[in-house]
């Protein structure tokens, strides 16, 4: 069932069925403004054949040497077996599943697979991990997400569900089902990371660990989502609607270069951000269809030099939702659409954090940037009229694009179901946007086992990579752009407990610390710091991670004892 709790705050007597009414207005404004464009997107949208469904998920999870037979380089992705040695029990039932239907679907059309299932996993030694309630807290009264805390995967973890049953975690955190889900924030202290703080290497090994947790956890609770072909779009290269993201960054960053969220969308918060947040119905009252098509006219032809202050907060409101709308690739998938069918708000929220991971950076960083905006959109809901339920319905046609087209042979009832349902989720990640962003300490600890297995079965391109990391730290560039870190580079042997920590582009290049129990990243970059000079981080680099970013209340003997062959660098 769906919650159907809503803020305690509301400023209405029935706010979901007042929500309801907004969400069909917002859709009966999309289709204003269409105009009758693009209604032969829907031929395009068939569903995959098997053969083709199954190559996509493996090439998603990283396998797509299993498909295609041909040998991988040692960069991304790794080797099949590399990978696959990673897994969970439950996690490599998955694969198997998938790689077995493949097969079959192949052999029932007279062709030969390029591999067989059991050469590939009798090689792989499957851990069997403890489930993962019984590592649990039992202390009730702590609402504290501890399962991002944990060793053991979301996936198994909802076993219990399988058998009808709640799981664990469900007893803990749905106590009283009339109640929102809250949770208690971690402290930084624990160590967890945010995607944006690994190198581009580890994020792309996290995401084939992420598209394998996701189905796995998806089919233990018996979702079952139904991949299609997305429609052919018609790209533009210029212009602001309708354009890719990264070709809008591209062009944005020769002048702001860094940026991360395109310059177009940026200007339209910050106009909403200082006009509208009082102003009652900000993103429910749209603008006029004609002004908007004109305004959309105007930015496509010279957004440059465009008058942004004549623009009023109805119109940015507009202009805002129709940019998300026109991008060629939707800011979220159909799958995310088809998580509101999971039974427990908890486990809605976990396969949310395991898609969002799954994002390319582009979109990560414009949604980011977006909920950032929508939860001050409700906070100030007593001068708005802007609960946490309509801003959810206004957005779900917007960020969940429909595609129903002329098929009135959908029920009424499966339409309000999947309205609901889209609502409900953008309601969790404004509410948990902080949660969401957070990368699992299992999925953290699957890509360390992935770089330790590539070491060992590659030690022969460890040595080059090594002089290939001096050399770039020599000359005071970022051991990051350097195309992969798996080895330490401490040139002398230094006691337990003992880092040795380099800032390349200070005047104090190194400094030996003793690291005491307490001994925080920010302990150690304020010896660095002095005084104009940018904010500096510290950064875990080799041993058994490409490079991450330490928050600064991390403390350092945790990481030291994870990893106590990494180099430790401090850089902008």
């Amino acid at each position: 069932m769906l919650s159907s709790s809503t803020t305690s705050n509301s400023t209405t007597s029935d706010p979901k069925h007042v929500a309801l009414e907004t969400y069909w207005r917002e859709v009966h404004s999309i289709e204003e403004e269409k105009d009758g464009e693009e209604e032969e997107e829907e031929d395009e949208r068939k569903s995959m054949d098997e053969v083709e469904l199954e190559e996509a998920w493996l090439t998603d999870a990283g396998l797509a040497s299993l498909v295609t037979g041909l040998p991988l380089a040692d960069e991304v992705p790794p080797p099949a077996e590399v990978l696959l040695s990673t897994l969970t029990h439950q996690q490599a039932t998955t694969v198997r599943k998938r790689l077995d239907n493949y097969n079959e679907t192949l052999k029932k059309r007279n062709r030969q697979p390029i591999r067989d299932v059991r050469d590939i996993f009798t090689e792989v030694g499957h851990k069997h991990r403890n489930a993962f309630y019984i590592k649990c807290k039992t202390n009730v009264q702590l609402m504290q997400p501890d399962w991002v805390l944990r060793d053991s995967p979301y996936s198994e973890g909802v076993a219990e569900h399988k058998r009808g049953k709640a799981c664990w975690d469900c007893l803990r955190f749905h106590r009283d089902n009339n109640s929102e889900l809250q949770f208690a924030s971690i402290p930084p202290s624990q160590g967890l990371s945010c995607a944006g703080d690994l190198s581009s290497r580890d994020l792309t090994q996290l995401c084939f660990i992420s598209h394998i947790e996701l189905t796995t956890f998806l089919m233990t609770l018996g979702i079952h989502t139904k991949r299609t072909r997305p429609p052919r779009c018609r790209n533009r290269d210029s212009g602001v609607f309708g354009v890719p993201l990264n070709t809008l960054l591209e062009k944005d960053r020769k002048k702001f270069p860094g940026v991360k969220v395109p310059v177009v969308f940026q200007k339209l918060l910050c106009i909403l951000e200082q006009t509208g947040l009082l102003t009652e119905g900000i993103l429910r009252v749209p603008a006029s269809a004609a002004r908007v098509k004109c305004l959309r006219r105007e930015l496509d032809r010279c957004y440059e030099g465009f008058d942004w202050s004549a623009l009023r907060q109805v119109d940015a409101s507009s202009l805002l939702k129709l940019f998300i709308r026109e991008l060629p690739t939707p800011l979220l998938t159909h799958t995310h659409l088809s998580t509101y069918r999971i039974p427990s708000e908890l486990h809605q929220v976990q396969a949310l954090q395991l898609l969002t991971l799954l994002l390319p950076e582009a979109n990560r960083e414009i949604l980011r940037a977006l909920l950032v905006f929508l939860r001050m959109v409700v906070s100030h809901q007593d001068q708005n009229r802007m609960s946490l339920w309509n801003v959810s319905m206004v957005m779900a046609p917007n960020l969940f694009r429909r595609h129903h087209g002329n098929k009135r042979s959908i029920a009424k009832r499966d339409e309000m179901e999947e309205a609901v349902g889209g609502a409900q989720l953008i309601r969790l990640m404004i509410i948990h946007q902080d949660l969401i962003w957070t990368v699992p300490k299992f999925l953290l600890s699957q890509v360390r086992q992935m770089n330790q297995v590539s070491i060992q079965k590659h030690p022969e391109s460890t040595k080059a990579k090594t002089r290939l990391v001096k050399d770039h730290r020599h000359a005071g560039q970022s051991p990051g752009s350097a195309c992969c870190l798996f080895v330490s580079l401490q040139i002398t042997e230094l006691c337990e407990g003992v880092i040795r920590v380099h800032a390349p582009l200070h005047t104090k290049i190194s400094m030996v610390i003793q690291l005491e129990e307490q001994t925080t990243a920010k302990d150690i970059t304020s010896r660095f710091e002095c005084e104009n000079s940018p904010v500096q981080h510290l950064y875990e680099v080799g041993g058994n991670i490409c490079e991450r970013r330490l928050h600064p209340d991390c403390v350092l003997l945790d990481v030291y004892r994870v990893n106590p062959h990494c180099d430790w660098l401090i850089k902008p």
